[in-house]
């Protein structure tokens, strides 16, 4: 294969593919009891395929010369073996990464302190066959995990929860995330979030300013939709390089579990894809569009970080 078809297909370059091989053949070699012969280069090849391409474990399989059953143990053993790394991949900003972190956000929209950008997407599944199903239908009618990331400004996902269902509100999700806890440890370093009407307006998970009544607070609400379309852009990169996550590839016909774990492994080959500086070649763009964010506005509160900033910045 060239090179260029090469990532077209897989989403990686051969070294960075090798690199991968490397790293997850210890885990994917065979045991002895139960033996399958298929070598773990190809069972790596198979699932980045599978992920890149959003077909059906069956056209996967015959491609890579393998029953389906076998595929579907293989797409298994390959996320099991990627998750033992996801500290590696998945990294939210440390006390030493600040200045550089708050520099890059800078750039996007003059708001000081920015270490991040937090929105919900949500990604099609077939809803397991029990009671609990309308639980999996979001506000747009179909079977959904909501999914929510925090990102970088240059589309690195710093943080992802990938375990709620649809019907569940991004600030419900903020709640019960770690990111709470992960923000009151850098707050002596008075840096926040960025999020959109759906969060609620905290010291570090600022909001746009609803009914904006000065030129200052509209100046700094375009900042905040300048700089929060990172996130939207993450979005719409991580579901056209890893297509199984596009709603229009169709859903996702595995359990909640499994769902969660192909967005998270799929996360980290993204975050691989940007550390390595692998291009994005494909016949179609990233859709921006691809964002499906709660409308519904969380209660608006005080801020008087948020009220420092704009008074001293975009007066």
């Amino acid at each position: 294969m060239e090179e260029r078809h090469v990532i077209i297909t897989y989403r990686f370059d051969c070294a960075t593919i090798q690199e991968l091989c490397t790293q997850l053949e210890p885990d994917l070699m065979s045991p002895i009891r139960h033996p399958t012969g298929i070598p773990p280069d190809v069972q790596v090849l198979s699932v980045l395929h599978f992920l890149a391409s959003g077909s059906f474990q069956t056209t996967v399989a015959m491609a890579s010369g393998m029953s389906q059953p076998m595929f579907s143990n293989v797409l298994s053993r390959v996320l099991s073996a990627l998750l033992k790394h996801v500290r590696r991949y998945i990294i939210f900003p440390q006390v030493e990464d600040l200045p550089t972190v708050k520099g890059d956000f800078y750039a996007l929209g003059h708001i000081p302190n920015v270490i991040g950008a937090i929105d919900g997407t949500h990604v099609a599944l077939v809803p397991p066959p029990h009671r609990s199903e309308q639980v999996y239908r979001n506000r747009k009618s179909y079977h959904s995990m909501n999914v929510q990331m925090v990102c970088l400004a240059d589309q690195y996902i710093s943080q992802v929860n990938a375990m709620f269902p649809g019907s569940v509100h991004d600030a419900y999700i903020l709640r019960n995330s770690s990111i709470p806890d992960m923000m009151g440890q850098l707050q002596r370093h008075r840096v926040w979030l960025l999020g959109d009407s759906g969060y609620p307006n905290l010291s570090w998970l600022w909001t746009p300013v609803r009914n904006p009544r000065t030129r200052a607070e509209e100046r700094y609400n375009e900042a905040h939709g300048r700089t929060r379309r990172v996130i939207e852009r993450t979005f719409g990169l991580l579901k056209a390089r890893f297509r199984c996550l596009h709603m229009t590839g169709g859903s996702l016909f595995y359990s909640p579990k499994k769902v969660c774990d192909i967005i998270i492994a799929c996360s980290m080959l993204h975050n691989l894809a940007l550390l390595r500086q692998v291009p994005f070649l494909q016949e179609d763009d990233p859709d921006d569009g691809v964002v499906d964010s709660d409308e519904d506005e969380a209660e608006e509160e005080e801020n008087d970080n948020r009220e420092s900033v704009i008074q001293q910045y975009f007066q």
